[in-house]
């Protein structure tokens, strides 16, 4: 730019300067004549000096042209350097940003990603791709992608559920806006992420540690009430069987009675276990020994059924004893579940110690090669009461469940792709205090 300006003002000058030299000619061709009609004997006509003139006249003006050109020089490296700044500054603060950002273009390619929507997504390595070929072309996300490039729609605070690569089901907190050119020409869209995952765990956390703490209250007073009846039925019918005489009918009643009173008394007591806070020791267990007892009582109350052991395991804080309680549980039921396969039923106990994020715990996963879970009961096998089993009680998951919270852990169940069930704990490393939840609070 500043050398063309400069060439420019060059051929000016030089133009300039043939006129002026013309002109400056041309009159004094005209003085010489005239001098020559008025004085023809002057030996020395005067003259000047047009060549000095000239010269110094174009060294002026090439000179502030030069000077010129220096000024834009510096104005356009300031300029760049300005753009330079903000460009650094722009990227700087895309890149440590805390939420994910994506930036697509009208043909559906990633141009832009930081770290944080690599994070989010557990997808490296975004830029120049399609969004369908990274987020699934089903996903709900792809979704919402398409309709604001497709529509320039604007979707604020959506939560869409999230299969990375790494098979891990993500809740993402979503804002997608469009770019325009002009009013109405969609030139992109602008993609905000946020890793909802663990604030919604945490939020399911709380809930079922609220539903517990009011369900526990209430169900405690009933299961009192129910003991005292009980025991008296029970005092009845061992009066109505000592004083009927052996072979009668009056003391077949009052054996069922005492039957009955018995199986209700067991499950009063499995309920008022449920239902009573849990008193937890804070102690060091080392997992790896408890699992291979675990596994050695589970072999012989199914010894049809192998049980296996594989995986990492460290130790955690809390209550051996219930956490022993606990996983029996879990394993029990696995091999009963497994023991009717065809093909011979197994049982596997894997452990994996997790570091990654917020996450530092042990992962805990029992599955078997049985039937599986019916989809209609894998969001009620933690209630209370709910079983699929003959003579259950309804009341072994709901208070493994309340073992795993109370220890600040997590527990969920699926079935397996390849059959079976599979029911995955989550323990923390260091157990920290469990908030002691007022009941009445929680109902108003």
């Amino acid at each position: 730019m500043g050398s063309v300006f400069f060439l420019t003002g060059v051929l000016f000058v030089l133009v300039l300067a043939g006129t002026v030299l013309a002109v400056f000619a041309a009159r004094r061709y005209m003085n010489r004549g005239r001098q020559s009609a008025d004085n023809p004997g002057d030996p020395n006509p005067r003259s000047d000096n047009p060549a000095a003139f000239i010269t110094a006249s174009m060294q002026a003006v090439i000179q502030k042209l030069r000077d010129q050109e220096k000024e834009l020089e510096a104005l356009h490296r300031a300029e760049r350097e300005r753009a330079q700044q903000t460009e650094r500054l722009s990227e700087a603060v895309t890149h440590n940003m805390p939420a994910g950002l994506l930036l697509v273009n009208s043909a559906g390619l990633v141009t832009s990603a930081n770290p944080a929507a690599e994070l989010a997504l557990g997808v490296k390595a975004l830029a120049y791709r399609r969004y369908t070929e990274v987020l699934g072309a089903d996903s709900r996300l792809s979704q919402l992608i398409a309709g604001c490039l497709e529509q320039g729609r604007t979707f604020r605070r959506e939560v869409v559920e999230y299969l990375a690569p790494s098979h891990d089901l993500r809740q993402l907190g979503v804002t997608i806006s469009p770019i325009l050119h002009g009013t109405s020409e969609v030139t992109g869209a602008i993609c905000l992420l946020s890793d909802l995952t663990e604030l919604a765990a945490l939020q399911k956390q709380i809930h079922m540690k609220e539903n517990l703490a009011a369900l526990g209250e209430l169900s405690a007073g009933i299961a009192h009430e129910f003991k005292n009846a009980l025991a008296t039925i029970s005092g009845y019918a061992q009066m109505i069987r000592s004083e009927a005489k052996p072979g009668t009918e009056l003391r077949e009643h009052g054996e069922k009675i005492l039957e009955q009173t018995r199986a209700l008394t067991h499950v009063v007591t499995e309920f008022l276990k449920f239902a009573r806070p849990l008193e937890l020791a804070d102690e060091q267990v080392t997992l790896r020994p408890l699992i291979e007892r675990i596994l050695a009582e589970v072999s012989e109350a199914v010894p049809g059924v192998p049980a296996t052991c594989e995986g990492e395991f460290a130790d955690v804080s809390g209550d051996e004893a219930l956490l022993r309680q606990a996983i029996l549980n879990l394993a029990r039921n696995a091999a009963e579940a497994a023991a009717d396969n065809p093909g011979g039923g197994r049982v596997v106990i894997r452990g994996e110690i997790e570091q990654s994020g917020a996450m530092h715990g042990q992962r805990i996963s029992i599955s078997d090669n049985g039937p599986g879970i019916p989809a209609d009961a894998l969001t009620k096998i933690f209630m209370p009461f709910y079983t699929t089993k003959t003579n259950g009680t309804g009341l072994g998951l709901a208070v493994v469940q309340k073992i795993i919270v109370q220890h600040g852990g997590s527990i969920e169940a699926r079935n397996q792709s390849q059959g079976g069930a599979e029911f995955i704990v989550w323990l923390p490393f260091v157990r920290e205090p469990v908030r002691v939840i007022d009941s009445a609070a929680v109902r108003t």
